[in-house]
This record gives structure tokens, C-alpha cells and sequence, in this order.
């Protein structure tokens, strides 16, 4: 079996190093940076940009792959999977047609209200911030403010977070409009209250494989302060929930899921085929916050690291309409990134990291390198996220020491992470809020 896999992150590691878990399988790369991790499992790799769709091809015709496999959204939202199908190659992402679901939020909201699936969002979409902001002067209680487009995870800002006031809210509605931030077009949704999570499912178009849920942690700084990222770390538990989650509550936000998954098949007339995410808000009642039409970062790194069987034959199972349900060990997880410092706003490039693979494993814990570059040997953050540290144990407390020990055999300058991801204490903070719903 030979399989393509686009992407140069954490996220594209932990999906290489799970499909490479079949000896057999060859495994190619395309990515625009040089990740040490995923470079050392290929059998060769171009360096080129991931949305540059014709290289793609070229490169997937000359090595033979049976399969693609894209990580990243921005090639899917570019017609990555059709490119590659209309060349006869399969692919495990869904065509543009359907990245809409992650790549146009109108669409998103849209197609929750017309297929009457529950836990949407109440919202307006605008293309010119006057009316925007009127609309928000006739609104009660506050809001999100979100680009309709791709934004890499950073565009949503929030009234009594990221956004200080009304006054606040209207800056921000004309710089996404005037700027052209997302295409330019704003949505403003109800905001809301809660705790956030994770559901990830594998996904054949017809069938469904829900993953165990995992909770992100976007703010870049401890204590859940500072601005928004791509996320800083996640965890997940034994029990495939988390303390503050209910079995009745993941399993109403699967069945959000699967409704989703046919209302696509229904309204465009394709199979969705790839991984779909959730991410959900528990508070009063549950909320969808938006639909993603790939692995979560850094959330696959903990599913994918527990995950039993072959990540090939589950692609190929998606690929005929084959699949079935997917196992994952009875283990908790904490992923935890190292990022350079001023990472989500003005990051620090170029500096050279240690890292000590060595002690890493003898610790018990899992390396993915991300968005680093490895020149003559070396490896050097950009200016995105650079590594990735998971702890797998039997509770999550045992699963952020293993995390944390494999951390401390990195080293470098301006580079941190967040050490409050996965700890006793910030888990209790998130039980108290939830017990006040």
C-alpha cells in the first residue's frame, strides 16, 4: 500500500506515525516545511506549498500512491480532494463542496437551520459593517464576532473576552470587512456559555466512527489567559469523555454529528468522506460552536495515539463505504505544544531547538514535531507551533507527568508551553464553572 499525506505539522506526524504502524505501508509526503518526524517515515517527500493543487497531483501520478491523505484544511477548502479523484487517486478529505463545512460558516449555520438539526446557533451573516453593527445595537446579551471564512483558528473574537464592549465588537466587525479578514464577510453569533470540547469522527459518507472526546485549549497563556491560538494542548480520558461530560451528552453531540453527515449527503449530493469535527459547548443546554472538515490540532495527536488497529485499512474502508466502528485503548492523554514565544501574535522565528528524542521515549512519552524546519541536522522553530508532547497513562493526573517529563528534554531559547494543560488543578477550575450551569 502506498498513501500520500499532505501536510507538514504535529497533526500530519501523529497521522503518519499511525499509518506507518503497517510495515508494509509506504508513505510519501508533500509539505511546504521539512518536519524531521514526518521526513524520516517517508519514502520521499516534496517540499512545495500544500494548496499548490498541481504539484500535488504530479507528485501523487509519479510515486503511484494508492491513497491521499489530507491534513490541513486550507488544501481541502481548495479542491485538494477533487484535483486528486479527478486523477483517479482516492483521497481521505472531502471535496470543496463539502470542506464548506469548515472553510464558509454561512453555509455551516445555514445548513443546521434548513436540515432542523439541534444545537445551532442563533446568528446574522453581514458584508458591510454599518448594517453589522446596527444589528448588533438592536441585539441583547453579547456576541462572537467570526470571519466567514478560513482564518487558521485565529479569526473568532468574543464580547467580554477578546472584545472589551460593544464599541469594541464594532472595530473588530469593520476590520474583518474592510480588511478582507475570512473574505471579508462577518458573522455574529450568540455567544456561548460554557465549557468547549472536542468530537472527531471517521467518516465514509455513510457511516460514522465517533472518537473519543478531547478539550483544546486555545488561550496562548496559563490560566486560560491571553489571546487566541491554534491551540496550546489538549487531554483526554480513560472513559473516552471528560469529568465535566455526561455519556447522554456526547451522545446527543454524535448524533449532531451523524445528522450533519447526511443532511451534506442530501443537500449536495456527495459522500462525505475523510474526518469531520465537532466542536461543541456544554453549558445550560449544548451548543455546536463550528464544524471542522479535518483531524483537529492538536487534538488528533490524542486520539491517534490511542487509537487501536491500521489507519491504512480504515482508509481504505472510508475510500469503498466499508466502515465500521473504530477502536482506542481505555487510556487518558496529554498533549501539551512547545511554541515560540509570541506565537498567535508575533512570533519568534528561526531559533534553534533541542530536542532529546531519547529521553522523551525513555520518559513514556510521544514526539510530533510541527510546524519546525531541520537544516544540516538541526531543527528550527517558523513561526507557528514546533512540538508536540503526549502523555499517555491510566488518568489524566499520570498522563500530564508523563507529558511533562518528555518536555523537559526540549530545550531552546524563546520557546515555552503552557504547563497548566491536563493538571488537577485547572480541571477542578472547569468543574466549578460547569457546576454553576
Amino acid at each position: 500500500m502506498k498513501v500520500l499525506l499532505i501536510g507538514g505539522g504535529a497533526r500530519e506526524h501523529a497521522i503518519a506515525a499511525a499509518l506507518k504502524r503497517n510495515p508494509e505501508l509506504e508513505l510519501y509526503g508533500a509539505m511546504k516545511n521539512r518536519n524531521p518526524g514526518i521526513m524520516r517515515l517517508c519514502e520521499e517527500v516534496s517540499n512545495h506549498d500544500e494548496t499548490d493543487l498541481q504539484r500535488t497531483v504530479d507528485f501523487a501520478r509519479r510515486t503511484g500512491v494508492d491513497f491521499a491523505f489530507v491534513g490541513p484544511e486550507a488544501p481541502l477548502a481548495a479542491g485538494a480532494a477533487d484535483a486528486l479523484e479527478e486523477a483517479g487517486i482516492p483521497c481521505i478529505g472531502p471535496r470543496s463542496a463539502l470542506a464548506r463545512i469548515e472553510s464558509d460558516k454561512e453555509f455551516t449555520r445555514g445548513l443546521l437551520d434548513r436540515h432542523k438539526i439541534p444545537c445551532n446557533l442563533r446568528y446574522r451573516v453581514f458584508d458591510d459593517a454599518d448594517e453589522a453593527s446596527r444589528y448588533l445595537d438592536d441585539m441583547e446579551g453579547e456576541v462572537a464576532v467570526k470571519p466567514v471564512g478560513l482564518t487558521g483558528g485565529k479569526g473568532v473574537k468574543v464580547m467580554g473576552e477578546q472584545l472589551r464592549d460593544r464599541a469594541d465588537a464594532k472595530r473588530y466587525i469593520r476590520e474583518v470587512v474592510e480588511g478582507g479578514i475570512g473574505g471579508g464577510r462577518v458573522i455574529l453569533e450568540e455567544k456561548a456559555l460554557g465549557e468547549e470540547f472536542t468530537l472527531q469522527a471517521f467518516v465514509d459518507g455513510k457511516n460514522v466512527a465517533l472518537m473519543p472526546a478531547v478539550q483544546d485549549h486555545k488561550r496562548a497563556f496559563e490560566g486560560d489567559r491571553g489571546h487566541n491560538t491554534g491551540g496550546m494542548g489538549s487531554y483526554s480520558d480513560s472513559d473516552h469523555l471528560l469529568p465535566f461530560l455526561k455519556p447522554g451528552v456526547y451522545e446527543k453531540a454524535g448524533e449532531v454529528v451523524k445528522k450533519t453527515v447526511q443532511a451534506l449527503r442530501d443537500e449536495t449530493g456527495e459522500d462525505y468522506r475523510g474526518i469531520l469535527y465537532g466542536q461543541f459547548m456544554l453549558g445550560r443546554e449544548l451548543k455546536l460552536i463550528e464544524f471542522n472538515c479535518r483531524f483537529g490540532d492538536p487534538e488528533a495527536m490524542n486520539v491517534l495515539s490511542i487509537m487501536e488497529g491500521d489507519l491504512g485499512a480504515i482508509s481504505e474502508a472510508i475510500i469503498d463505504g466499508s466502515l465500521g466502528q473504530v477502536g482506542f485503548q481505555r487510556k487518558a492523554t496529554v498533549c501539551k505544544y512547545v511554541v515560540p514565544e509570541g506565537y498567535g501574535v508575533s512570533p519568534v522565528s528561526g531559533e534553534l531547538i533541542h530536542v532529546d528524542e531519547k529521553g522523551i521515549e525513555e520518559a513514556g512519552a510521544l514526539l510530533y514535531y510541527a510546524a519546525v524546519n531541520e537544516r544540516d541536522g538541526e531543527i528550527y522553530t517558523t513561526t507557528s507551533r514546533s512540538i508536540g508532547v503526549v502523555g499517555v497513562a491510566g488518568s489524566i493526573e499520570e498522563a500530564e507527568r508523563v507529558c511533562e517529563e518528555g518536555i523537559s528534554h526540549i530545550s531552546g531559547a524563546h520557546i515555552y508551553h503552557r504547563r497548566d494543560i491536563g493538571t488537577k488543578e485547572l480541571i477542578a477550575e472547569k468543574l466549578e464553572r460547569m457546576r454553576r450551569f
